[in-house]
């Protein structure tokens, strides 16, 4: 019986498991979120820092995927700061007040019976067991952050913060209250700002053609005079309900009009939209044709619904009004419409808005019979039908469209646009400031930068009142009459009570509680608390006071371009310049703005509960989205839990500047990658011999560090640019190509049957280093288990605390050039390639199983160049390079050998033909190369190994 040499290899052992041990997790856990978080602060300088500033989630409800992308991506970024050296800071932060938590607190009852007291009290309770749950959750995808030490926008100090820039605002005259159109929810009865809209493309209104009744003396007007029938204005609109709150008809000066008879009437529209008009109106036929738009100005028309004695209202010029739609004379509702009420304004005709909060009509909305609306349905919910019944005889015709219209983005219900008195921040004024305070910011991507520009270049005006309990107030003081007082000394001396008796009490105190009122107001007729309470676009806006400096990023999904990004950079910069800063010297809050994309199932579809296509980050870490895997021996199949590396490999592989997909398919792609990981790490980690520190490196050796080199220097260029799914790909790559098909199978023969060297160590430490932001958990784990020798190692630094731009190997060991590694290489590559295929023919032959069943002979072209230099140079470790028993250059093969295969090949300009043959010596027993004299001997190499083996 042969001799067994297994107890003389040094085959691989390590402690690692080949899946995560539940019982440890806790720890990696820890060690890898708050143990880390905390040594960096300790020992990162003070002077190098990476704000890295937090866009606060929303307190209403459980964490989704979303979330877990946006808080992973943040966890990769700061993680890698510190490996960079940097000191990072990073604090959580919740937005928590607002109308969705007010709802959701109030349940189904919708708050009836309720005060702003109780009801700000019920909401104060859901924000802050949410926060509690979120917080737990963001915890389980191994976020480390200043969890200790987060802030929230309920917090006593960030609502005194966000109040002393309100103030700064008001010192600078940003902030004014006007009677004027605004976007109003009827569902959740509150005004809205832009930011808080979403449009629907396929919105159906039903539209009406309606005429309104000439009462003037249009006879007097140049080509009107030979109408001797009754004349009308036909105009067009999409929201019927509006036509009680109708105080205009506006036309433009240089279109061109037509009047139409209709039977025992005539119709004023349009000459582009009198074939439209006759689509209604069949009977109709041209009786006058281009009346100028000018001479129609001045006119006098009434208005049906506010009675049969109502004033006569005005025909006036527009530059709005167009003749690509409707008739050409347009229905205004100053009450109803920006533009309207623009063109009103200049007039004097003031807006009217005659609709409650929810959307009824109020008793002026038709005089004559007020209960005829009163008790109609809501304006969205049938409102219309009942304007036009009343108004069935004027009305020409009616047709349902399709069209793009506003809708809350919360509820997803249609907002009207509603006068009411409102405070206002001013845009105008600072957004040519706001665009030249971008023109240094880094966009990620680049197409974010037109997005936030355009918005802000839009904006004129922020609505920033909002009429509901839950919320900031807004520091305003009203008089008997009505006047709103609101100035630098009364926020101040409202700011100092509320420090004393909280935001809570400006709802609980009695309404005529003195302490409200400053000293100078004291004993002028009385005032009381305003009820309004500040969008929550302006809270969450003003986090940046949370900060000392400028943040170095700020990142959150596109949809806040709108939202959170613009509102911290119109308040950064409008607290600026109320500080008096130089215009040259403006910022934004961010010096880097990164977006990410929303999540989508594997069919594209938007992630939605109503769908039922919804994933939990939970899912995902416990693996129970993925088929299960058999169990050892007779134990069930269980699902393969990865834990939170599992979620974070699967977002660091996501191209997050668009919209991500998750599904089956990408999740067992990360699924397999993370496992590859951990296998190839249990390999490495049981291959770490301390001798390989002595051992002299191999030009294999150097080959393998300049591929770890050159791939750890792509994955931090990926990083840096923030692109990790091509760090991941990069990481991938060399880990398929270079790693294990090509050091790994090359060392192995070494590595266990040889001295044990190589340049495992410093590719353990690179490949750890280069994971460390994506997988901690899995490095944590890694590290714990390597060997003992190196645990007792105190030069050994841990992969995430030291510096990424460190030498993973001592330089001192290299021997050749790197020009030379790199020449080198470019020449192998393709002699390995035609040795894999002239392999590949002769297990095809059946010639041979192992590579290590032969010997090759290369020959090569007479004469010296680069391709005979370099087999040269590699003459002694080409059987390694090439995994064969034994290779030979440009010398005789055997005279009559039992078989043999010729295969041709070219490199650096030269031809060369290598010949396989059969081995030339017996077969090691110990390392199983062909180079022992007999099949009861070792080979040389293996003899002088084991003589040297302790007795």
């Amino acid at each position: 019986m042969s001799k067994s040499w297994k107890s003389t290899l040094k085959l691989p052992t390590s402690t690692f498991p080949v899946r995560p041990n539940p019982k440890l997790q806790s720890i990696y856990s820890r060690q890898c979120t708050d143990e880390l978080y905390a040594w960096q602060s300790a020992n990162r300088p003070e002077d190098s820092t990476f704000i890295l500033h937090d866009g606060p989630p929303y307190a209403n409800g459980p964490l989704h995927i979303g979330h877990a992308v946006n808080k992973i991506l943040k966890d990769i970024i700061v993680r890698y700061q510190v490996q960079l050296g940097k000191r990072a800071i990073y604090r959580p932060g919740w937005d928590c007040h607002g109308l969705p938590i007010e709802l959701k607190a109030l349940g189904s009852g919708a708050g009836q019976g309720m005060g702003p007291v109780q009801i700000r009290d019920k909401a104060k309770r859901l924000a802050s067991k949410t926060v509690e749950a979120q917080t737990k959750g963001f915890k389980s995808f191994a976020v480390m952050s200043e969890w200790d030490n987060k802030w929230t926008t309920l917090d006593s100090g960030y609502e005194a913060r966000q109040l002393r820039v309100f103030q700064k605002l008001v010192r600078h005259g940003l902030i004014y209250r006007k009677h004027k159109p605004v976007y109003w929810s009827t569902t959740t009865r509150t005004a809205l700002a832009e930011a808080e809209l979403e449009y629907k493309d396929n919105h159906e209104s039903n539209s009406a053609y309606v005429k309104y009744p000439i009462v003037s003396d249009w006879k007097a007007v140049p080509g009107l005079s030979n109408v001797q029938v009754p004349l009308y204005a036909a105009i067009w609109t999409t929201t019927p309900w509006t036509l009680p709150a109708n105080k205009a008809i506006a036309v433009h000066d240089e279109i061109l009009y037509s009047v139409l008879q209709v039977g025992e009437y005539a119709l004023l529209v349009a000459n582009a939209r009198v074939e439209a008009v006759k689509a209604f109106v069949p009977d109709a036929h041209i009786l006058i044709e281009d009346i100028a738009g000018s001479v129609l100005a001045g006119l006098e028309y009434r208005n049906r619904l506010q009675g049969l004695e109502s004033p006569a209202q005005p025909i006036i010029h527009a530059d709005f009004v167009t003749a690509d739609s409707g008739t050409g004379l347009v229905h205004v509702a100053p009450g109803h419409g920006q533009d309207d009420y623009e063109a009103c304004a200049k007039l004097g005709i003031e807006a009217f808005a005659p609709i409650t909060d929810d959307g009824h009509f109020t008793q002026e909305a038709f005089p004559e019979d007020p209960e005829r609306l009163t008790s109609a349905p809501t304006i969205l919910d049938g409102g219309s039908q009942a304007v036009l019944d009343i108004v069935a005889d004027d009305v020409l015709g009616t047709q349902v469209i399709q069209h793009k219209y506003p809708y809350d983005w919360r509820t997803k219900r249609p907002v009207v646009i509603r006068a009411t008195a409102q405070w206002f921040a001013d845009v105008a004024s600072i957004k040519e400031d706001a665009l030249k305070a971008l023109e240094s910011v880094r966009f990620v991507p680049e197409v974010g930068r037109n997005r936030l520009e355009n918005f802000i270049k839009g904006r004129n005006e922020w609505c920033i009142s909002r009429q509901r309990s839950w919320g900031v107030p807004i520091p305003a003081l009203y008089s008997a009459d009505g006047d709103a007082i609101m100035t630098e000394e009364t926020i101040e001396h409202i700011i100092a009570v509320m420090k004393e008796r909280t935001s809570q009490a400006w709802f609980a105190d009695d309404p005529h509680d003195p302490a409200w009122i400053p000293a100078s107001l004291q004993g002028k007729g009385g005032y009381r608390r305003g009820t309004d309470t500040m969008d929550v676009w302006f809270d969450s806006g003003t986090s940046w006071t949370e900060t000392a400096e400028q943040a170095d990023v700020y990142l959150e999904g596109s949809d806040q371009h709108r939202g959170w990004f613009q509102s911290s950079l119109l308040t950064y910069v409008a607290a600026q310049k109320a500080d008096g800063v130089d215009r040259s010297n403006i910022c934004a809050p961010f010096k880097t703005l990164i977006t990410h994309g929303f999540t989508l199932d594997d069919q594209g579809k938007k992630m939605s509960k109503s769908l039922g296509n919804t994933i939990a980050p939970e899912q995902v870490m416990d693996g129970t989205l993925l088929p299960m895997v058999k169990g050892k021996g007779k134990a069930a199949p269980r699902h393969d839990a990865l834990g939170p590396d599992a979620l974070r490999v699967w977002a660091a592989m996501s191209d997050y500047t668009t919209d991500i997909v998750i599904g089956t398919g990408v999740l067992q792609s990360a699924h397999s990658a993370l496992i590859r990981y951990r296998s190839i790490i249990k390999m490495l980690s049981g291959s770490l011999h301390e001798s390989a520190r002595s051992a002299p490196l191999t030009k294999l050796d150097q080959i393998a560090l300049l591929q770890l080199s050159d791939t750890m220097t792509q994955v931090r260029g990926s990083y840096e640019r923030f692109e990790f799914h091509q760090g991941i790909q990069a990481l991938n790559r060399w880990l398929s190509n270079d790693l294990s098909a090509f050091y790994l199978e090359c060392l192995k023969d070494r590595l266990y049957c040889g001295d044990g060297g190589g340049v495992v160590e410093p590719i353990f430490n690179g490949l750890l280093r280069m994971l460390a932001p994506i997988t901690p958990m899995l490095v944590e784990e890694a590290w714990a288990s390597r060997p003992e020798w190196l645990q007792k190692d105190g030069s050994s630094e841990h992969p995430a605390r030291a510096l990424y731009t460190d030498p993973v190997a001592d330089r001192s060991r290299l021997t050749l050039d790197e020009s030379i590694l790199r020449a080198d290489w470019e020449i192998l590559t393709p002699v390995r390639d035609a040795v894999k295929q002239a392999l590949e023919h002769c297990r095809t032959q059946k010639l041979i199983g192992s590579s290590l069943q032969c010997s090759l002979v290369i020959l090569t072209e007479e004469g010296h160049n680069a391709l005979t230099e370099c087999l040269s140079r590699w003459r002694d470790e080409l059987p390694s390079i090439l995994v064969v028993s034994s290779a030979h250059i440009d010398l005789p093969g055997p005279t009559e050998p039992a078989w043999s295969h010729e295969q041709a090949f070219e490199a650096a300009g030269s031809k060369g033909v290598l010949t396989v043959y059969p081995p030339s010596a017996a077969k090691c027993p110990r390392c199983w190369n062909y180079t022992a004299p007999s099949e009861d001997e070792l080979c040389k190499r293996c003899n002088d190994v084991v003589a040297a083996l302790p007795a």
